[in-house]
């Protein structure tokens, strides 16, 4: 179990040190009045620091050690 963490740890901090961040659009409503609507696509951001992926990295290597010196 702690091996499959660690792997998984792992994996998700080397795409997180890949990938920075991830765009979307979303459709917002601006006028709802009867039968007329207006909408707007505006494009939303999410990004997090690179470090956070180092973190999760390291913490996946000391899991997955920790898991090997067991057996």
């Amino acid at each position: 179990m702690n091996r499959t963490l660690g792997i998984v740890l792992i994996v998700v901090g080397i795409a997180m040190l890949i990938w920075t961040g991830f765009s979307y659009t979303k459709r917002e409503k601006i006028v709802d009045a009867g039968p007329i609507q207006i909408s707007a696509d505006k494009e939303k951001s999410v990004n997090w620091p690179p470090y956070a992926g180092g973190i999760i990295l390291v913490a996946g290597v000391i899991v997955f050690m920790a898991s090997k010196n067991k057996k």
